[in-house]
């Protein structure tokens, strides 16, 4: 029965234009990275971290560490291969999400730094619908940035189709 699963499964895919493929997959590495954004955002505001006194950079860190935790936590339950030990599982997932992850939040943290330092006098904070206004479009150059590294990904077999 699984067999028979895996095998519409793949089919199903092979009827999908391989862009669209991507885009799902890109969609699913953007998501885990949303979150830990929508998370570190206001820790850092309402705990007042700061590094080397810059708000910024401990969100850049806050956001980083949550969205990778996220990302690899999709990868991994979305990847579930029952024929391999939990710690390949966790490989493969890290393998699978780091370089798109990677590339989602140099898209999402240069327009958050445009953001901060050169549209507005004083840096939106999280507690102002500016400030959600200017990270969904950083989302969305995310998604646009990381949409090539998955491609590259998906292509070479490091992440699945979806």
């Amino acid at each position: 029965m699984h067999d028979n699963h895996e095998g519409h499964h793949e089919h199903h895919h092979s009827e999908k234009p391989f862009w669209q493929s991507v885009f799902v997959s890109t969609t699913h590495c953007s998501s885990g990275c949303s979150i830990g954004d929508l998370i570190g955002a206001p820790i850092v505001f309402l705990t007042g971290w700061t590094i080397a006194g810059s708000v910024l950079f401990a969100d850049y860190v806050a956001e980083f560490i949550l969205a990778y935790i996220a990302g690899i936590a999709f990868q991994y339950y979305g990847m579930s291969m029952k024929d391999n030990s939990s710690k390949d599982e966790l490989k493969n997932a890290a393998k699978a999400d780091t370089w798109s992850l990677i590339a989602f939040e140099i898209g999402m943290f240069g327009w958050m730094a445009l953001s901060h330092y050169v549209f507005f006098a004083q840096a939106p904070k999280p507690d102002s619908a500016v400030f959600w206004f200017m990270m969904q479009i950083a989302m969305i150059i995310g998604f646009c940035t990381s949409y090539p590294a998955n491609w590259v990904l998906v292509k070479k077999g490091v992440k699945h189709a979806m």
